[in-house]
């Protein structure tokens, strides 16, 4: 049972206790993709939804997400992330908006579930200003990319299933 890191001998839920660990620069880098109907992905990129400018708000979003990580998943540690960065990649072809999100602090802990965190938020704003115009929003390939430093070393992932 103690072979996973937030299960005591006994069987009970822990927070695993960092505190021998050095503090090292850890980075990670998440996505979430949200896929739309054309008019609903032209109007974002326009700027003509009626609740506002939809990527400016879904940035904003993620990185408040981020930063509460801990209050929203149980054994995450609180961490003071010193760099967060939300980028959009539109593709006007696939009507959809991938959604970056990265993440770097220097800590005893990773980082990966605050970009997971800023990801998946950022693109449930986006489908909370289209929902009323849009009902087929759907978002997909929410995963980690990438991540450094750390016991477990860097993590580098090979593809996504949107790009097989």
């Amino acid at each position: 049972m103690s072979d996973f890191s937030h299960i005591d001998t006994q069987g009970r839920v822990r927070m695993v206790d960092v505190t021998e660990k050095k503090p090292s620069l850890r980075t990670a880098l998440a996505q979430a993709v949200v896929h739309m109907q054309p008019d609903t992905f032209d109007r974002i990129i326009a700027q003509k939804i009626q609740k506002g400018n939809v990527l400016e708000t879904a940035r904003i979003a993620g990185i408040m997400a981020a930063k509460k990580t801990s209050s929203l998943i149980p054994m995450c540690h609180p961490l003071n992330i010193t760099h967060a960065q939300i980028d959009f990649y539109p593709d006007k072809q696939r009507h959809e908006i991938r959604i970056e999100a990265r993440m770097r602090i220097v800590d005893q802990t990773g980082i990966e579930m605050e970009a997971l965190t800023g990801a998946c938020i950022s693109a449930l704003t986006i489908y909370d200003m289209c929902k009323s115009i849009d009902k087929t929003i759907y978002i997909s390939d929410v995963c980690l990319l990438k991540k450094s430093g750390g016991k477990s070393g860097d993590f580098v992932r090979s593809q996504t299933s949107s790009e097989t």
